[in-house]
Formats: structure tokens, C-alpha cells, sequence
């Protein structure tokens, strides 16, 4: 009612309602798109690496910048969230590596695979999880994206393989996933991710083996955070090349801060597998600013100096704003703005994941198998029987 008088008066008046502040930045005269200069990669067995640089558009460099920061604020959300009980258990967060989902997702196609370690929120998002999804996934409501039942380490979605709790098991089954496209004569591939930790793991040597003999469509990407588990990789690698580390497998090594460096090594990496030269290795240089988990405070094995100097100088989300506001792509009232939408967003995500019903004790047997005909699970003695339903 207020409304509808506020806009007859303002007729009767003569008096103009000013516009949204996001059509008045709209109409600003931003430029359409930029060439940018990109840090070259370093190259192991290959005679020409990814592009030195590239075209940004504005409407991607607004669409990376809103991922971006939606993971950025999700993983805060998800910190404040643990701190507070609703999310319980093992949760590992992702902020400060958001260039490295969003610009692997840029690079590759919807039909092409992607699977992961327990470092998965962001992953979940760019492959087209909702925020509402994967916090209450978090906190174990029905509304989560494995109906509560998966927690922050085993989420999944189409194309999207995990989420997988044992360090480095992610990999070998990727190996996998890309045969099976390979024998499907699909032209899809694998993104197999893991991280600096995980590198030193023989199955991954093992799945280099196979992907290599077999020229599996498979793309290994090692997310070097610097810290694994909390023991810097000088410390625990004799070699920290890590995109060398597939010996007879080509490499790259990419900066794994900015997303167009991560963008343009993708679509080189995807593109390598596509034309049938079997796998590659690629090596995202990034850092993380938590901790390993929450767990894990994150300043016994490194110092808060360190921390800081990262984010006032690599920060992904940082560098972005400094290149679109420099090519004048955007504005910073334009980025604002979608800082405020993100963050409502946000918390709309977070009331839902601590509002949502929790999955009835029924379901606790429920979606074993697929397609499978219903049976009897048994509980936690002989006397206690679930049902079982696909």
C-alpha cells in the first residue's frame, strides 16, 4: 500500500524515483574487453605451453569475480558455522585457493569430469552446487546436496566425483573416470585434483603408469598450498617440482593465484588431452589461509606475517578487481554491489543449513546402491533393521 502511494504522488508531483544503483553502473561506459598479460608457465616435455595472454570479457571477469567471491564468503560462513556446533566433524575450507576452482571450471566443458580431495567445497560450487546445498550438506540437513548424509568430504553432483576423504585415493579413480571415457569414445576428460601432501602417495605414481601407457584423457592437477598437512613441502619432498613428477608425463606449473594464469593452463591442459596425447600434469602454485582443518589454527608451522603478506599481495580475489578496474571493465561501486548481493546470499544459505529438518533415522540405509531393489540393512546390532531404497 505504501508503495503504490509513494508512486501515484510521485506521478502526481512530477518527481522521478531514482533508478538501481546496478542500472545506473550499467550504463557506465565500461569497456567490452581486454587483452591481458599473464605470467608464463614453466614447461616439463612440452615445446609450447598456455597462452603468455589473453582475452577477458567483461561479463567473465564479472562472472569469476561473483564465483569467486561466493566461495570466499561461503568458506567464512562455513568457519563461523563451525564455531558455533552447527557443522560438527572433519571440515577443511578453500578460501584463499578460489582462483583455482573457478578457473578450472572457465576452462572446461559441463560434460567433462572432475574429481577432488576432501578440499572440496569450492569445486562443489563451480561445478554447479548451490550454496543452500553444500552448507546444509555441512550441517547434515535433508536439504544438503547428499541429503546430510555426506558431510563436508564426500559431496557430489553431475560430473562431479567428490569429495574423497582418503588423501590421494581421489586420484587412481580418476585415472579411471578417464578410461571410462576413453573406452566410451567420449571426447570428455578428468580433472583429477590432489594436493602437495597427497603427491607423495605411490598410488599416484601408480595412476601416472596407467594413464600414461594407456593415454587416458586425464588431467593431474597438484593444488600446492606450500603447507599439506601442516609440514611445509621443502620439508617433506625431495623434489618439490610437482608438475615434474610424472617423469615421462609433460607438466606445467601454473600461478594457482590468478585466474586467468589457471584458465589459460586448463584450456591448454584440456586441450592436449582432447587430441589424444594422453595425460599431462599441472602444478597450481596457491596458498591457503586457514588452516589444514579447523582443527588446525594454521600458525605453529608458518607465521601470521606470512599469512598477511599473501593476502595483501596474491590475494586471487584482489588481483582480479585490480585488473578489471584497470582495464576499466568494472568499477569498484559495480563490485561493491555484488559484494553486498553475495553476502546476502549468503546468509540466506546459512539460515536455511541451520534451519532445515535433519534426515529421519529411516533414511540411514537409504540410496546404497542404484537402481537396486529394496533390502534390510542391518544396524548396530542384529535386532535393529534399516530399509534400504535407491
Amino acid at each position: 500500500m505504501k508503495k503504490m502511494l509513494a508512486s501515484v504522488v510521485s506521478r502526481v508531483l512530477g518527481v522521478t524515483q531514482k533508478p538501481p544503483l546496478r542500472v545506473l553502473l550499467t550504463s557506465c561506459n565500461y569497456s567490452k574487453d581486454a587483452t591481458i598479460d599473464i605470467k608464463s608457465c614453466d614447461l616439463y616435455r612440452l615445446d609450447s605451453g598456455p597462452a603468455s595472454s589473453t582475452v577477458l570479457t567483461r561479463d567473465d571477469g564479472l562472472k569469476y569475480y561473483r564465483a569467486m567471491q561466493i566461495v570466499r564468503r561461503m568458506e567464512l560462513k562455513a568457519d563461523q558455522l563451525y564455531k558455533q556446533k552447527f557443522i560438527r566433524g572433519f571440515c577443511h575450507l578453500y578460501d584463499g585457493q578460489e582462483a583455482c576452482c573457478v578457473g578450472i571450471e572457465a576452462a572446461i566443458r559441463p560434460t567433462d569430469n572432475v574429481i577432488t580431495s576432501y578440499r572440496a567445497h569450492g569445486i562443489c560450487y563451480t561445478r554447479g552446487l548451490s550454496v543452500k546445498s553444500i552448507l546444509a550438506e555441512l550441517t547434515g540437513r535433508r536439504g544438503g546436496c547428499a541429503k546430510g548424509k555426506g558431510g563436508s568430504m564426500h559431496m557430489y553432483g553431475k560430473h562431479f566425483f567428490g569429495g574423497n576423504g582418503i588423501v590421494g585415493a581421489q586420484v587412481p579413480l580418476g585415472a579411471g573416470i578417464a578410461l571410462a571415457c576413453k573406452y566410451l569414445g567420449k571426447s570428455d576428460i578428468c580433472v583429477a585434483m590432489y594436493g602437495d601432501g597427497a603427491a607423495n602417495q605411490g598410488q599416484i605414481a601408480e595412476a601416472y603408469n596407467m594413464a600414461a601407457l594407456w593415454k587416458l584423457p586425464c588431467v593431474f592437477i597438484c593444488e600446492n598450498n606450500r603447507y599439506a598437512m601442516g609440514t611445509a613441502v621443502e620439508r617433506a619432498a625431495a623434489s618439490t617440482d610437482y608438475y615434474k613428477r610424472g617423469n615421462f608425463i609433460p607438466g606445467v606449473k601454473v600461478n594457482g593465484m590468478d585466474v586467468l594464469s589457471v584458465r589459460e593452463a586448463t584450456r591448454f591442459a584440456a586441450h592436449h588431452c582432447r587430441s589424444g596425447r594422453g595425460p599431462i600434469v599441472m602444478e597450481l602454485q596457491t596458498y591457503r589461509y586457514h588452516g589444514h582443518s579447523m582443527s588446525d589454527p594454521g600458525i605453529s608451522y608458518r607465521t601470521r606475517e606470512e599469512i598477511q603478506v599473501m593476502r595483501s599481495k596474491s590475494d586471487p580475489i584482489m588481483l582480479l578487481q585490480e585488473k578489471m578496474i584497470g582495464h576499466k571493465l568494472s568499477s569498484v561501486e559495480e563490485l561493491k554491489e555484488i559484494d553486498g548481493e553475495v553476502r546476502k546470499e549468503i546468509e540466506e544459505a546459512a539460515h536455511f543449513a541451520t534451519t532445515d529438518p535433519e534426515p529421519s533415522l529411516d533414511e540411514l540405509g537409504h540410496h546404497l546402491y542404484h537402481n537396486n531393489p529394496p533390502f534390510d540393512v542391518r544396524g548396530a546390532n542384529q535386532w535393529i533393521k534399516y530399509k534400504s531404497i535407491s
